[in-house]
């Protein structure tokens, strides 16, 4: 089985080949980057004075007293999702002691 040298020229054709699909990559990649546009921050709606009235009710049910609220802020669903994995998995009770065999 023989295998063939590649000539000089060869290897200097496919260089350039390879130099010019990189080019090109990058150009597409900077172009890419350029459209992408950052998402705008959502605009915070105010809310109205029953809602409010009604957080602290529930507030002051919950903690026994009346309690003055300094900001109310709206979280996505993830964060009540992993919340209440947290809370089921805190309820489980551990063993820590080994049995020893």
């Amino acid at each position: 089985m023989k295998t063939e040298t590649p000539s000089l020229a060869d290897v200097v054709a496919l260089l350039e080949s390879l130099r010019a699909d990189v080019a090109r990559l990058g150009e597409r990649v900077a172009t890419l980057e350029a459209a992408r546009v950052a998402p705008a921050p959502a605009a915070a709606t105010p809310i109205d004075d029953h809602t409010l009235r009604v957080i602290a009710a529930t507030i002051a049910a919950y903690l026994g007293k009346k309690a003055h609220i300094r900001q109310i802020q709206l979280l996505g669903s993830d964060a009540w999702a992993q919340q209440g994995r947290v809370a089921i998995q805190a309820s489980h009770a551990l063993s820590t002691a080994r049995s020893q065999p």
